[in-house]
């Protein structure tokens, strides 16, 4: 929400910061020629240069995105005041800003199964992961499916990420914990976390065997936060498990403002 974008060196403990001014910053991927492309309010940049546009930006902002196999970067939107409805999942390539699924309302988690057919998804007022049947040549998608219900109590599903075993991490917003599920969508365990507005998780560090949790304090009382120290903390968790290298985005000439 402060429109900036964190770097951490986990060798060092270093961390750099590239402020990206008066916006907020949905998500961020690494480009195969090593430039960052950041989904920031209403703009796609390419190492702060903006490559594309939201068609219908009233209100609506870019949320959580993920690159796919191939190299297309894929993010969703939802509206500031979270109307229902209002959100997109759009996929961005060298074809350009492509909506793919319309009436969105909190457009959260995305990645692919290790075979590259199914891709995995979250619309978080939901209350569910979906799967998709995934096209790896064309993009598309097609037999929308239920992978895993979560329970209104144990919180909202919110990032995800698919490790090298193919199990499914989910955040849970104020759901204080991640869950890890099988590919047969059952439930393989939880692991607590002294926040509740758990947000996103994503594998990193040499061997890929350190699951970085991001949390979120925004719209936490001054009695939660006092609660809750680590509000809006990053986490590092150890889970016995790695995950994969994440894909690269594919930057194309065509790819253009």
């Amino acid at each position: 929400m402060r429109g900036a974008v964190h770097r951490l060196d986990p060798d060092t403990g270093t961390t750099t910061t590239l402020e990206l001014g008066d916006t907020t910053v949905g998500a961020v991927a690494l480009a195969a020629d090593g430039r960052l492309l950041a989904a920031a309010g209403t703009t796609l940049l390419l190492d702060g240069s903006p490559v594309a546009e939201l068609p219908e930006p009233d209100g609506i902002r870019f949320n959580d995105g993920a690159v796919d196999p191939q190299g297309r970067f894929w993010i969703g939107t939802m509206a500031f005041d979270e109307t229902r409805g209002r959100g997109t999942l759009y996929r961005y390539d060298a074809n350009g800003l492509t909506p793919v699924i319309p009436q969105v309302t909190i457009s959260n988690g995305i990645d692919w199964s290790l075979d590259g057919t199914q891709m995995y998804y979250v619309d978080s007022t939901e209350q569910r992961i979906d799967v998709f049947r995934f096209d790896p040549e064309t993009g598309s998608l097609s037999a929308r499916r239920t992978f895993a219900d979560i329970d209104p109590v144990d919180g909202t599903p919110d990032g995800l990420t698919v490790d090298a075993e193919g199990h499914v991490w989910l955040a849970l917003w104020d759901g204080w914990a991640v869950r890890r599920y099988r590919p047969d969508g059952t439930l393989e365990r939880i692991v607590e976390l002294p926040a509740a507005r758990v947000t996103s998780c994503a594998f990193a560090g040499g061997d890929l065997s350190d699951l970085y949790i991001t949390t979120a304090s925004t719209g936490l009382s001054d009695a939660e936060l006092r609660a809750q120290p680590h509000a809006g903390g990053l986490f590092r968790l150890r889970p016995g498990v790695t995950g994969r290298v994440a894909s690269r985005f594919a930057v194309s000439s065509s790819l253009t403002a």
